[in-house]
């Protein structure tokens, strides 16, 4: 189905559902190469500080510093910060998925509505809020959803979003994980269904799914089912069911990560960061290295002394100035390691591939096994940016980490692209 062709008599409806930054970035990348607009299409607003008579605009920050305050939901002006420039990089994507158009152009008859199912986490809404102003700015439509802000909220949420999911045509999601996610796929009737990136775990969720195994985060598995997981477990089997393609129902998985478990059924489309390289940059090149932070000590997978001591001696080997914090590093940790590394912590407003690819950057990037060994070498194609991933030694585990914790971030170096392999830092 064309992503214009929705039932006889109104134009395609589609439904995104995020719950993080990256996960909103990826919606408009898969928007932008198969042509989605709402209404006019892209409206690059000037950016204008929030004044008296303007209550609900968002505030601004510098590049680097999340917002932690304002408005619950975040309408209001991007920032100056937020203007895009000329790309560097080809845009053309590995194709697109058979049954799309991506060569149309723009439309006015394709709806797209992205909801945000917002998190509690302060750095999370404030990337999101940025985010959502860019959604805005590419001229589509942002719902934002308290659907955590209470006991009640859920029902709320949920009651509030039955009937659009009903008439969708289309749901596009970040995270087929998300209970919050399965829970919404038992109301909706659409036909066509779209995974974007949500790191990782669209491996994993793409391996599951070809093995017909339950729907369950790499860094869990392994373990027993709790009360919750045993509860829930009917929605996430309904959830898995629909997301298996059938003669009623088309599956997309849009993806920068490689996908080598393919579904049968399922439609693979390479996310190559177009519309980053065509917003966004050439960012300026700095002579020194900046290094990626990672949130697997907060997941528990990796010791956080044994951490701290790898990022000392990675930024000495390297000579790293800068440390990009990811979103769920804890500020206890970020503090102990400026402390005790000297390194600039830069917690950006901004998923990295943006930040990246605005700049300042610096000529090399280090990383432990992420997303990002995937995504920046897309995102800074054709800037000369190296970007080098340093393994983790599995004496970095901990006691309660996942059984496959190591093969897992061992598959995420090894398959990935265009970077420079680092062996483990060898720790004193």
């Amino acid at each position: 189905m064309s992503p214009r062709a929705g039932q006889a008599g109104h134009p395609a409806r589609t439904l995104a559902f995020v719950e993080s930054p990256v996960q909103l970035l990826n919606v408009l990348e898969w928007a932008h190469l198969h042509g989605l607009r709402d209404g006019a299409g892209p409206t690059h607003r000037t950016a204008t500080p929030p004044t008296a008579t303007d209550p609900t605009a968002t505030p601004r920050t510098a590049p680097g510093a999340a917002d932690r305050s304002g408005p619950a939901e975040p309408p209001g002006p991007a920032g100056a910060q937020l203007t895009g420039g000329t790309s560097t990089g080809s845009s053309a994507a590995a194709g697109p998925s058979a049954g799309f158009s991506a060569a149309s152009g723009p439309s006015a008859d394709a709806e797209l509505t992205v909801v945000v199912l917002s998190p509690t986490d302060p750095m999370t809404r404030g990337q999101l809020r940025r985010m959502a102003d860019l959604a805005r700015d590419e001229g589509h439509r942002v719902r934002w959803e308290e659907a955590r802000g209470g006991t009640t909220a859920p029902f709320h949420t949920i009651g509030g979003l039955a009937g659009p999911l009903r008439r969708a045509d289309r749901i596009v999601m970040g995270d087929p994980f998300s209970r919050y996610v399965q829970l919404l796929l038992t109301i909706t009737r659409a036909r066509d269904l779209v995974v974007v990136d949500d790191g990782t775990a669209t491996m994993e969720f793409v391996a599951q799914l070809a093995r017909g195994e339950r729907l369950v985060r790499w860094h869990r598995k392994g373990g027993r089912p709790g009360p919750r997981d045993l509860l829930f477990a009917p929605v996430s089997s309904s959830a898995r069911r629909r997301l298996t393609p059938s003669d009623r129902r088309r599956v997309e998985v849009f993806s920068s990560m490689p996908v080598t478990e393919i579904p049968d059924g399922v439609t693979v489309t390479a996310n190559d960061f177009a519309w980053t390289r065509a917003r966004f940059g050439p960012p300026r090149i700095t002579q020194s290295a900046d290094l990626v932070g990672t949130s697997l000590v907060e997941t528990g997978v990796v010791d956080g002394d044994r951490y701290l001591e790898a990022v000392r001696n990675l930024a000495k080997a390297h000579g790293a100035t800068r440390y990009f914090a990811h979103r769920r590093e804890s500020t206890e940790k970020l503090h102990r390691l400026a402390v005790e590394t000297g390194l600039e912590i830069v917690r950006p407003d901004l998923p990295l591939e943006l930040i990246a690819r605005r700049g300042p950057i610096g000529r090399t990037i280090l990383s432990f096994p992420s997303t990002v060994v995937h995504t920046l070498p897309l995102a800074l194609a054709g800037t000369g940016v190296r970007v080098a991933v340093c393994d983790i030694d599995p004496t970095w585990l901990t006691d309660t980490a996942s059984p496959r914790a190591q093969g897992f971030l061992s598959g995420v170096t090894g398959t990935a692209r265009d970077v420079h392999r680092l062996a483990a830092v060898s720790l004193a």
